[in-house]
């Protein structure tokens, strides 16, 4: 299938609603119909201020920069946009197409509840 890889960006202990951001926008993405999504975190990033963020071994609490992954379909992505665009959200993000799919037979592609 065809569809688009969005990803947002942003640093590890920003909250909204009095949660993490990278867990509520899973949150969020799971109850508007995103079938799945991924965090990653970084061990060093710099953004559009030029400030690096370094994860070092001292430290215990550093701000790095956390990256919140979807794949989905092109028409969902609007609507998601929206949705997010109500919370007044600032998030940098990026979008790019790709090739998703399934190696298994269509039988086991979906979990059992």
């Amino acid at each position: 299938m065809k569809g688009v890889c969005l990803k947002f960006y942003t640093e590890e202990f920003q909250k909204h609603h009095g949660y993490l951001l990278y867990e509520w926008l899973l949150e969020f993405a799971k109850k508007h119909g995103i079938a799945g999504g991924s965090v990653f975190r970084t061990i060093g990033s710099f953004g559009r201020h030029g400030v690096l963020h370094e994860e070092h071994f001292f430290e215990l609490a550093s701000d790095v920069a956390v990256e919140i992954s979807f794949v989905l379909e092109r028409d969902r992505v609007e609507l998601f946009f929206s949705r997010l665009k109500e919370e007044k959200l600032n998030l940098f993000y990026t979008l790019s197409e790709v090739e998703f799919g399934f190696l298994l037979p269509s039988s086991l592609e979906e979990p059992t509840p």
